[in-house]
């Protein structure tokens, strides 16, 4: 441990540039989780927004007839496996609500509503009224609900394509936060949206959700697999969402080039200041060759160095970063209370940075130390 010591007596010998050099690995650590941390907070929050209530696969029928002829089976045999979430089939046709004189096009969405509720939180978006618990009973969005100046308790009237009628109560309405849900959408009762457009017992859509929908795609290819159905299309977000999942992998690689060059800066710095530690320390270590340690040994006093200097300024760098997160909360919440970024803290993002800045301030005295091998002690005693 004779390198350790000597290693921890050159720190300690001028405090002032070994402060420095903690302070700029732990600025460059803080900022390198900072910015992970914020863009994977901001992916996270895009993703939510776009697909927390939605399906991350969905089955349709592949023929002419819109309709899934033997969904119960499906239903059932897929929701024996593990990765899937919440599971629902639905009943699904356009039409089109009439109040008074005001028309206007609609998606009727028939719904086991408790198994289609744990996809599309419907019930948490309930702003007025209530659930529709009997048959004629019905839920819709907000913007539709405005526009055909509704309130909880009235009656409206879908039109069928068919051009049959049929008179529901409205009980509720809702805000799932998407335009396109809340202009056009009317939760019924999917026996009621089954008779409505001659569907008969069949549904024409399975919705899932998976316990990690960035493998959607993966799973649902092993649906394809597993079931064998010509009969069925199976769908997943990623093939509806290239625009989103092009921004991601945008953010994602850009979040990594900072992170790479930050670490490369920080080396290049300790490798710098330590070969330079090397000069001024040159007569110490030559009179410490003379006194028969070994090359091995003196390099591995700037090895120590290195990492001694690495997890230091990790450990104040992590505490940075997260100064700089309760900052950025401060700053960005409103005045209701509602902050411009949901933060998430990834653990093991901090974990691996904190890893990742230890090896290379270990692997940055790699330099000074190959520099102390090439130290004649006889010369270095000499020249003084």
């Amino acid at each position: 441990m004779l390198s350790l010591k000597i290693a921890l007596r050159f720190l300690t010998s001028n405090k002032l540039q070994t402060a420095f050099i903690i302070l700029g690995i732990s600025v460059a650590i803080s900022v390198q989780i900072f910015v992970g941390l914020l863009i994977e907070s901001l992916q996270i929050s895009l993703v939510d927004s776009t697909m927390g209530n939605a399906p991350h696969i969905t089955i349709t029928s592949s023929r002419d007839d819109i309709t899934i002829r033997r969904w119960e089976q499906l239903t059932a045999q897929l929701d024996r496996y593990n990765v899937v979430k919440a599971i629902s089939a639905s009943a699904n046709g356009n039409a089109y609500a009439k109040k008074g004189s005001t028309i206007k096009p609609v998606l009727i969405r028939g719904f086991d509503f408790d198994s289609a509720d744990r996809i599309y939180h419907i019930s948490e978006g309930l702003y007025n009224g209530r659930i529709n618990k009997s048959r004629n009973e019905i839920l819709m969005g907000k913007d539709l609900a405005q526009d055909l100046e509704l309130k909880p308790g009235d009656s409206v009237t879908i039109s069928a394509p068919d051009g049959s009628n049929t008179t529901l109560k409205v009980t509720g309405f809702f805000d799932l936060g998407i335009s396109s849900i809340n202009k056009t959408w009317v939760v019924a009762n999917r026996d009621v949206a089954q008779d409505m457009f001659g569907y008969g017992s069949r549904v024409t859509s399975i919705d899932i959700t998976t316990n990690n929908l960035f493998y959607a795609d993966v799973i649902a290819n092993l649906f394809k697999i597993m079931l064998n159905d010509n009969d069925i299309r199976i769908e997943n977000w990623k093939q509806l969402n290239q625009s989103l999942l092009r921004g991601l992998e945008g953010q994602r690689i850009s979040s990594a080039m900072i992170q790479v060059v930050i670490i490369i800066s920080v080396a290049i710095a300790i490798a710098s200041i330590l070969a330079i530690t090397v000069l001024q320390k040159s007569r110490q270590i030559g009179i410490l060759k003379a006194m028969g340690i070994k090359n091995r040994d003196v390099a591995l006093i700037f090895l120590y160095q290195g990492f001694l200097l690495g997890i230091v300024g990790a450990i104040v760098g992590v505490g940075l970063a997260l100064g700089l997160l309760q900052s950025f909360i401060s700053f960005t919440t409103s005045d209701s209370g509602v902050p411009v970024v949901d933060v998430y803290i990834d653990y093991f993002l901090i974990i691996r940075s904190w890893i990742i800045a230890v090896l290379s301030a270990t692997i940055a005295g790699l330099v000074p130390a190959r520099n102390s091998l090439k130290l004649n002690p006889v010369d270095v005693i000499r020249e003084g």
